[in-house]
Order: C-alpha cells, then sequence, then structure tokens
C-alpha cells in the first residue's frame, strides 16, 4: 500500500491477471488516497471482459463516491444489477451504492437504494444522515434520524456533528443532552463534536462536564480530545483550565500547540504565545504578533520562515502579516505587501482585514479602492460580513448613497445579512440574543436592567457614540438602537440570573462596536463584576473599567 508505483509495475507483470489483482490494485490506489486512478483501474478490468464480486464492486463503488464519478458509479450500478442476486444481495455493496448516490448529490438514487434496502440498520441510517448534512440539508437528515429504528452512538454522533457543522450549535447541544437521556454512551468522536458546539457558544459549564466526563470513563486524553478540549477553554474563556489540560497530554502535535498559542493570542497573552511556540508553530506565533501589536517581531519570525526553517508562507501566515500591518494604522504598507509581496493570490479575509482597518484608521481613498476589489466585479462571491463591511465603511463616512448602492447590491445577488447574534451560558442552558430580542422569558426584567444600567451610566458620564450607528436617521433613533444590541442584552440577563461577583461570559459572533466596547468597560467599574466577552476578531477581559485588548482589537 506505501508504494503505489512498485504495485502497478508489478500488476503489468501479471500475464492473466484475475478478479483478486484487480481487487488489490484498486484497494491500494483507494487506500492511497487515490479515487480516480482506482476508478480507472476498474474501468479497464469491465474492459477486460473480468466480472466483478462484492468486494471489487464495494470498493469499486467508494472509489467513485470519493471522486463524485457519478457516471462511472451509474455504470457499476447496472452492471452489479445484470450480474444477479450475487452482487445485488450483498450488504456491503448495498452500503456503498447508497454512500456514492449520496455523497454525488443523487438524492432521489440514494433515498431509492435506502427505501429498498432489506435491512435499513443504524449504519445505513448513518451513511444517509451524513450525505444530507454534507450538503447542508439538515431537515432531511434529521428527519431520517428520527425515523431510524436503531440508533447506535455512531448515528447520533453524526446527526451531532451534522448540526454543529450546519451552524445549528444549540440544537447540537439538546441532541446530546437528548442522548445522556436515552442513556446511549458517546465515543471520543461524539464528545469532540459536542465540544466543538461548546466552543462556538461559550458554553463553559457543558464543556467542563464533557472534561469531567472524559475522566470518570478513563477516555484517553490523546491529541484530537486534548486540542478540542483546549480549543474548547480557550474560546470559552477559561485559560487556566486550557493550559492545565495542554500540560496534562502524554503527546502533543502541531495542532495541540496551535491551539494553545492561538487561544494565547486570542485573549491577548502575545508573550505567553511566544513563549509556548516552537518552531513549527508559526502561525500561531504569528497570530500573537498581530494580537499584540508587535510589528518588527512578527516581520523576523515571518522572514525567519523560509531561512532558518525552510518552509514557504502559506495563505494564512501572510494573513497575519496584513492583519499586523493593518492594526496598528500602516495601511499603505500593508496594501504594497498584499500586492507586491504576496506569492498567493489573497483571498476575500485578507482584504477585509484591510478594509476594516481602512475604516478604524479613517483613510477613506484606500478603503474605497478596496471595497471596489471586493464587491466591484461581476464574479464577485463576497459573502453577507464583506458588503456590510463594504457599505459600513462608505457610511462611516456619511457617503450614504455609496453605502445604499452596496446594500442594494448585496441584495440583488440574493445576499442574506448575518444577523448579530450574542450568547450566555446560564445554569448549562445557553440563552442567544438578537438585537432588540424580545423572546426571551424573562424580557421585562432584562429590559428594566438596561433602564436602571443606562441611568447609571449616563450618571457616570456615559455619552452614547451615535457615530457607531452607520445608518441615515436621527440622534434618538441612533441613541436606541445601541441601547439595544444584543451583546447588552446577553450582559444584563447575566446581571439578573447570577449570583453577586460571578463572572459574567458572552459570546458575540460579530465584532463588538467601539460603543458597545466603552460601556461594558464602564459596567465593570459600576458592578464589581469581571466581563469577558469573545467577538469574531478576540477575547476581551473587563475589569474595573479597562480591558485586556488595551482597546486595540
Amino acid at each position: 500500500m506505501g508504494f503505489p508505483d512498485c504495485a502497478s509495475t508489478i500488476f503489468e507483470t501479471i500475464e492473466f491477471p484475475d478478479v483478486y489483482h484487480y481487487t488489490a490494485i484498486i484497494a491500494g490506489k483507494l487506500a492511497g488516497g487515490s479515487p480516480i486512478e482506482a476508478v480507472a483501474w476498474y474501468s479497464r478490468m469491465a474492459a477486460d471482459g473480468i466480472s466483478p464480486d462484492s468486494f471489487v464492486a464495494s470498493y469499486a463503488l467508494r472509489a467513485c463516491a470519493l471522486a463524485a464519478a457519478s457516471a462511472e458509479g451509474k455504470q457499476l450500478h447496472a452492471q452489479i444489477l445484470k450480474q444477479g442476486s450475487s452482487l445485488s444481495s450483498s450488504r456491503p455493496v448495498w452500503m456503498r451504492l447508497l454512500e456514492f448516490y449520496g455523497k454525488c448529490g443523487e438524492f432521489t438514487s440514494a433515498r431509492k437504494v435506502f427505501d429498498e434496502m432489506p435491512d435499513k440498520d443504524a449504519v445505513a441510517s448513518t451513511i444517509l444522515i451524513s450525505c444530507y448534512v454534507g450538503f447542508g440539508m439538515v431537515e432531511k437528515a434529521l428527519a431520517t434520524f428520527e425515523d431510524a429504528m436503531e440508533k447506535d452512538t455512531t448515528c447520533w454522533t453524526a446527526m451531532i456533528d451534522g448540526l454543529a457543522r450546519n451552524g445549528r450549535m444549540s440544537e447540537a447541544l439538546e441532541l446530546f443532552r437528548r442522548m445522556q437521556r436515552e442513556e446511549v454512551r458517546p465515543n471520543e468522536v461524539t464528545l469532540v463534536c459536542v465540544l466543538s458546539a461548546c466552543s462556538q457558544l461559550g458554553a463553559l459549564e457543558l464543556g467542563r462536564w464533557v472534561h469531567s466526563y472524559v475522566g470518570k470513563y478513563g477516555i484517553q486524553l490523546n491529541v484530537f480530545l486534548g486540542s478540542a478540549l483546549i480549543d474548547m477553554y480557550c474560546r470559552c474563556g477559561s485559560l487556566e483550565d486550557a493550559r492545565k489540560v495542554f500540560a496534562e497530554m502524554p503527546h502533543r502535535d502541531v495542532v495541540s500547540y496551535n491551539a494553545m498559542i492561538g487561544g494565547l493570542a486570542l485573549h491577548g497573552r502575545s508573550s505567553d504565545a511566544r513563549a509556548a511556540a516552537h518552531g513549527g508553530h508559526l502561525r500561531g506565533v504569528l497570530n500573537a504578533c498581530s494580537h499584540g501589536g508587535l510589528v518588527e517581531l512578527g516581520f523576523q519570525i515571518f522572514e525567519a520562515m523560509k531561512r532558518d526553517h525552510g518552509m514557504e508562507p502559506q495563505i494564512e501566515h501572510y494573513g497575519c502579516m496584513v492583519d499586523l500591518l493593518a492594526r496598528v494604522g500602516r495601511l499603505q504598507e500593508a496594501y504594497e505587501f498584499i500586492t507586491q509581496r504576496m506569492k498567493i493570490e489573497p483571498d476575500h479575509v485578507i482584504w477585509c482585514s484591510l478594509l476594516g482597518a481602512c475604516k478604524l484608521h479613517r483613510d477613506l481613498p484606500l478603503g474605497e479602492k478596496i471595497a471596489r476589489i471586493l464587491t466591484g466585479g461581476a464574479d464577485a462571491a463576497a459573502d453577507s460580513g464583506t458588503y456590510i463591511l463594504a457599505a459600513n465603511v462608505y457610511a462611516a463616512f456619511g457617503k450614504w448613497e455609496e453605502s445604499a448602492r452596496i446594500r442594494e447590491k448585496m441584495r440583488r445577488r440574493g445576499v442574506a445579512k448575518e444577523p448579530g447574534c450574542s450568547a450566555i451560558e446560564v445554569g448549562g442552558e445557553v440563552h442567544e440574543f438578537l438585537l432588540g430580542d424580545i423572546r426571551h422569558r424573562r424580557r421585562r426584567e432584562i429590559y428594566q436592567k438596561l433602564a436602571e444600567l443606562g441611568e447609571a451610566l449616563r450618571l457616570n458620564g456615559y455619552s452614547p457614540a451615535t457615530e457607531e450607528v452607520l445608518q441615515d436617521v436621527g440622534e434618538v433613533e441612533k441613541k436606541r438602537a445601541l441601547e439595544i444590541h444584543s451583546e447588552r442584552l446577553a450582559i444584563c440577563y447575566g446581571l439578573i440570573s447570577t449570583e453577586e461577583g460571578a463572572t459574567i461570559r458572552v459570546v458575540k459572533n460579530l465584532r463588538v462596536c467601539n460603543d458597545c466596547h466603552a460601556m461594558i468597560k464602564l459596567v465593570t467599574k459600576i458592578t464589581g463584576r469581571k466581563i469577558v466577552v469573545r467577538d469574531r476578531n478576540r477575547f476581551h477581559h473587563f475589569e474595573d473599567g479597562a480591558c485586556s485588548c488595551g482597546d486595540f482589537w
């Protein structure tokens, strides 16, 4: 298996190869990550007039699924049907047919295969569920899951993972709780999926429960699970727990190091991140330099990548350097770095990093140039965040017509705006808030606390930064829009539902605005609470009127 060229050479010396020889070469190509070659070998076998058995047919169908070779797979299916029950009744062949049609997006055929299967067990249901979620068809996957007569750990895991990968984190965690109630024991993969959902939602209490479960049942803390725990603790705001897991891991690889280094950088601990880094973990170190504004050190590390370590910079390394220059206001240098020094085509993430800095550092000419790059062309594939950022840059300079034009272009292209959402975990339950949300069962208490907080802020000198509201409306409307930001509602819920003195932890899917950042600093001074906010860019540890980011994010 480790010498595919040698295997092919030896095969060519066989005078009359049979189905067993072809099975070996096809299986080898498949194991070696060459499904297209495996399909070609099967086509050659068919051309030689050799009839397939269930083993080679299942290998070939697997190859067709991985290579998305729709035409070849359908031809193989027809051949299987012609062979009669010797092949068509084989369980491995049924399973591979289901996988083939599902991975190729042929769900009418996949469903037909599934419905005609004599034994629709948990494995078959899992295959179909995984294929549905791979194409974002979550409701179809859920229906298949609920209809399944048998559900083993793998089936539950596939559905939990599918929900998490499609952004439905709360549902993923609720399904995990249901799994527990039905006394189905999770495995290592299940726990990693759950930890991923905890990371996204900031569900620290549930994440800690998963960690205790690992210890209770003696599950090995390998690099896969250990890295997931480190990432969860870092993203949920507990660096101390992350460091403890990192120290306890018997083996560490580049993923676990980058999880720890990236977590430290996310919390603004740049010096700690550098101390934790080794030569092979340069992305994390560059990220740390970016968050700490360490320009010279960042360039020293970047230049040393190829010179000292023989590493060609990848897109993420270039992105760190652009972000580093952009954050400290060296915008023209960042633009020239992209256009003159990058050996890779810049992606929209890099351009957006610089565009956001143009808004922050008030450079309209460069901002307009980048906005045209991102949204100007007919083939521009900008997402909602890119369009909104471009529109906000124009609005920040009072160019309302240009801002409206960008938003109209976004609407015409059918790009939906991502709503701002903030989440807070209280008592093991995650509560999510949108702008001006009135869905929560304790909404009256939340808005009463919001009003009380507003009065206390005013008495302490707070004045809303209405320039943050990038809409052409009056001052009153702008002030009201700021008052009901989702993170403020989440913080108010935390204030009324947790013990006095307890730290409030909030996760927001977008960047926290300057006004909310200033307001939260003042809230910590008024209430004596610590507030930890994780936004799209980094962590903010607010305490006694200050933030760990030093107002630099």
